[in-house]
């Protein structure tokens, strides 16, 4: 295996899926099949395009891509023509280097909702959740990047310089790049694992509960261990960890799940942090089955799970498409990487749309969740060069 810079250096948009994580760096080209959209399960449907490929000749075939949020909607998963792999980036001593600054380009940006609306979104949310009509929803908004007037609105953003930015920053955690369309890609660097599987070991890793970090040391650290004080967050936290405990219990001979969550860290966040691991039994369920089983996990929806959709549709004025999705990879044995797609944008052609959530609770403020997801915004609006 080669240098992880060498596998970031070498992604081109098109047909090119790139991931990393902390145990390893993919890089993958063309497509030998896609995943079909129908009724059967999504696990099965990649099983079966799996075993297909492998009965085909291919001896390692694996699958690479998004699954949106709305599990019935269709999945960007394909069987790439070839992959190469290399250790992880954080491993690699050029991941030091820093990545080109962005050009200058002013973008237009517009919120959608706007944060005074987002802000009502969740004052209705906790009312509601005050009257006792369900105890989590996670809300989000996002921000449209376009060209501004006068220039080549059409024009692709820089799409290997956004990834070598977002890689360089956050090395330590998820990184992507897939194309989910048309020319379409959706890339970001997301900090949580949802699932992972080597053989009949499983990892997951929920993240809930968070604080935007302060440049100044001093009240960064006390922004931490208020974080691991806070009984809002506390709670939160424990609400998506019952829940992951609960969804992996049905799959694993045993299951280790942490009695207090530790903190885990990014450029722009601090969030609480549970690792829960396990042996599978048999016959074990692919990471990509457990994946499913899993998601969509508090942490991006709310609790319980029907009603929270329910008030999501209600209240978020777009489609999430593959925000709050997973993404990630999979092969034909079962093994697999899939985290939940955050701190992420989708390129259009000449524009990029961002995603930001919250959880909101019964102890929400409009004023405390407006400026957390614009904190969470802060990871590709540095990246782009739009940083507000």
């Amino acid at each position: 295996m080669g240098l992880a810079t060498g596998l970031l250096d070498a992604y081109a948009p098109g047909d090119a899926r790139f991931f990393a994580s902390p145990t390893r760096t993919l890089l993958a080209h063309g497509v030998r099949a896609e995943v079909p959209h129908d009724e059967r399960p999504l696990p099965r449907r990649v099983a079966e395009t799996l075993e297909a490929r492998r009965a085909a000749g291919d001896p390692a075939p694996l699958v690479v891509g998004a699954v949106p949020f709305d599990q019935d909607a269709p999945a960007a998963l394909a069987v790439p023509e070839t992959a190469r792999w290399a250790p992880p980036l954080a491993e690699d001593p050029l991941i030091a280097l820093p990545a080109a600054a962005p050009e200058a380009t002013r973008w237009q940006i517009r919120p959608v909702p706007e944060p005074a609306v987002y802000g009502d979104a969740v004052a209705e949310a906790v009312r509601r959740m005050k009257r006792g009509d369900f105890s989590k929803v996670v809300l989000a908004r996002t921000l449209e990047l376009t060209a501004p007037a006068g220039t080549d609105a059409t024009a692709a953003p820089d799409l290997p310089g956004l990834l070598q930015r977002l890689a360089r920053r956050d090395p330590t955690g998820y990184t992507f790049a897939v194309p989910t369309g048309p020319g379409r890609t959706l890339l970001g660097a997301s900090p949580e694992l949802l699932v992972s599987r080597r053989g009949d070991r499983v990892v997951a890793n929920p993240l809930a509960g968070s604080v935007p970090r302060s440049p100044d040391l001093a009240e960064d650290v006390r922004r931490a261990a208020a974080l691991l004080e806070s009984a809002k967050d506390l709670h939160e936290h424990a609400v998506v960890v019952d829940a992951v405990r609960d969804a992996l219990a049905p799959y694993c001979a045993d299951l280790a799940v942490p009695a207090q969550p530790t903190l885990v860290r990014t450029a722009a966040m601090w969030h609480l942090s549970t690792t829960v691991t396990g042996r599978l039994a048999e016959p074990r369920a692919s990471a990509l089955e457990l994946a499913c089983a899993l998601h969509p996990t508090p942490a991006v929806c709310g609790t319980p799970t029907g009603t929270a959709r329910h008030v999501i549709r209600e209240l978020e004025p777009f489609d999430r498409g593959m925000y709050s999705g997973v993404v990630g990879w999979g092969d034909a044995d079962g093994d697999g990487e899939w985290v939940v797609t955050i701190r992420c944008a989708e390129a259009d052609r000449g524009s990029l749309r961002l995603y930001a959530g919250a959880g909101i609770v019964a102890a929400s403020t409009p004023e405390a969740e407006t400026a957390e997801t614009g904190a969470k915004f802060r990871t590709f609006l540095h990246a782009v060069g739009a940083d507000q």
